[in-house]
């Protein structure tokens, strides 16, 4: 994932279940559906300011719901990726937004436009007698 953020997929807490939705004999039958979650509390290999840091961002548990595939082992890997994916963005420093003014051209153009509108509603009212 990154440095100093290595979690095994044993960490991981699975549980399955019937997909929803229609899919006859064999959707009611196999337990496809996989829930993933991941305690980043208790999740060895991640230092202690990387997991402070996605406790802030996504919370004490991680969790993720797949039933996209008929399959419960595509489902699975596709939870692992959805997860990795979160923990991922999670650690994406966001630049820091430095506020600006608007320029002097955009603020003579945003009260033309303004001026003209007025104008427009102004001849609307005009005296109906």
């Amino acid at each position: 994932m990154g440095p100093g953020c290595r979690v095994s997929a044993e960490e991981v807490r699975w549980r399955f279940g019937p997909s929803g939705g229609p899919g006859g004999q064999h959707a009611n039958r196999a337990n496809t559906r996989v829930e993933a979650e991941l305690d980043l509390t208790s999740a060895r290999g991640i230092d202690d300011q990387i997991r402070a840091r996605l406790v802030r961002q996504l919370g004490a548990t991680v969790r993720v719901v797949v039933d996209r595939h008929r399959s419960q082992v595509r489902n699975r890997e596709r939870a692992l990726d959805e997860i990795e994916r979160r923990l991922q963005e999670a650690l994406v420093e966001q630049a820091v937004r430095r506020p600006t003014r608007p320029r002097r051209g955009a603020v003579e153009r945003r009260l033309e436009a303004k001026r003209q509108r007025g104008a427009r509603k102004a001849e609307r009212r005009g005296d109906w007698s």
